[in-house]
């Protein structure tokens, strides 16, 4: 069976996590994903105490394993939310959006593993300092908010650089994608794109159907002239925004309102017109709706049989 330090550290039987991805990683997809086998992870986006609290309570009616909870740092609830992850007792806090450094000391305190998003090296290596079990380098091939370096270059720069697990992210969807990431040093992968097709996943089926139905230039960055950089699928909404932004150059000001409720609009309504579908690159090799487990299992297993295999290239 494919194992790695992953495993022991957090006490899941597969080296998987499933991406915090805003108004879609609810308690249904998370907790699917840790009975898996995997660590399910609760996006808690712009939640409130209320909110996020009900998500995790009704996670652990459907699930005693080990999960996560992803804390956006950008949140205006993000010290209420840091303060609940502490009171749940949640087991591994996910970071992105920002420096978790405020908020690491409380979360080590009460025994939580955490678990910041990176997307250089220089974040690593803070993360490092400042305690952190592990990092996920998530290179821009990822769905949603995005640095600059890729997943290739990205994940080994930083494996090289700090003494704490690595996980790769960004543009990883199947068995040779983890095997990639695991060649290049990481000791597990983190996907998002994989797992919107998923059974349990409760977004809108529009949602899906664009994703299965993707190519591979069908996704489009935004975001980088104001240094916000977010890759989405093509559709009205992203291609009138890319358009405002690099064609008549509105100042950010003008730009930020027009996403507003964009995401919820995508995930919750299916509105093909004007949501903002976030979906990665790797969305042209996703092809078929499965379980969580189905997901997990096949993409550990053809990862499994390729690096059994790899000797054939070496004589």
């Amino acid at each position: 069976m494919l194992q790695s330090q992953l495993c022991e550290l957090l006490g899941i039987k597969y080296p998987v996590f499933q991406g915090g991805m805003a108004w879609i990683s609810d308690a249904n997809l998370a907790a699917a994903v840790s009975n898996a086998g995997g660590l399910g992870i609760i996006a808690g986006m712009n939640s409130n105490r209320e909110q996020l609290t009900a998500e995790i309570r009704k996670l652990r009616t459907m699930t005693d394993k080990p999960f996560g909870v992803n804390v956006m740092l950008m949140s205006p609830f993000v010290k209420e939310i840091a303060e609940v992850v502490v009171d749940e007792k949640v087991p591994v806090v996910v970071t992105g959006a920002g420096d978790p450094s405020p908020y690491m000391k409380a979360w080590l305190d009460a025994g939580i593993k955490v678990i910041p998003v990176v997307a250089s090296v220089s974040f690593a290596k803070r993360a490092e300092r400042n305690g952190a079990t592990a990092v996920i380098a998530e290179g821009a091939e990822s769905g949603g908010h995005i640095g600059k370096l890729h997943t290739m270059p990205l994940i080994p720069q930083i494996v090289d650089a700090v003494n704490i697990p690595v996980l790769a992210a960004g543009g990883i969807a199947d068995g040779r994608g983890m095997a990639a990431a695991l060649m290049l040093g990481a000791c597990g992968v983190q996907m998002g794109t994989r797992f919107l097709i998923a059974d349990e996943c409760t977004i809108h089926d529009n949602y899906k159907d664009m994703v299965l139905k993707a190519k591979d230039i069908d996704t489009i960055t935004t975001g980088e002239r104001t240094g916000d950089a977010c890759r989405a699928l093509k559709n009205p909404f992203s291609k009138d925004f890319h358009k405002k932004e690099m064609v008549d150059c509105l100042p950010a000001e003008e730009l930020a309102p027009l996403g507003i409720g964009a995401l919820r609009r995508a995930a919750r309504e299916g509105d093909v017109q004007t949501g903002s579908f976030l979906c990665g690159e790797i969305a042209g090799l996703v092809k078929e709706r499965m379980s969580c487990k189905q997901i997990i299992e096949e993409v550990c297993t053809d990862c499994e049989k390729l690096l059994m295999g790899a000797s054939k290239w070496v004589r």
